[in-house]
């Protein structure tokens, strides 16, 4: 689930919860009612990014981002390299 649909579905729930508020219910009943929106969305959150994190995508992506990464270092190892055999031999003027 995207987390701007997750922000949108807490904002129509929180606008519902106030849209009741103009029936006789205490004022510690309508907040009781946002808090536990708040948390089963928090819940539903933290469930997709489980889900995502869990993935065999997201693995197939963190093993390809850690294999090129040493590749990256590899290859900037090898341009130092370069560019210290290119400074020795330019002529100090």
């Amino acid at each position: 689930m995207r987390a701007s649909l997750l922000l949108l579905l807490a904002c129509t729930a929180v606008l519902a919860v106030g849209a009741r508020a103009g029936t006789p219910e205490e004022p510690k009943a309508l907040v009781q009612k946002v808090q536990e929106l708040a948390q089963k969305a928090t819940a539903v959150a933290k469930d997709a990014f489980s889900r995502v994190r869990e993935s065999e995508a997201a693995k197939q992506a963190r093993q390809w981002l850690s294999d090129n990464a040493e590749l990256a270092k590899q290859r900037l190892v090898w341009l130092k390299e370069q560019l210290a055999e290119l400074w020795k031999k330019t002529p100090a003027a």
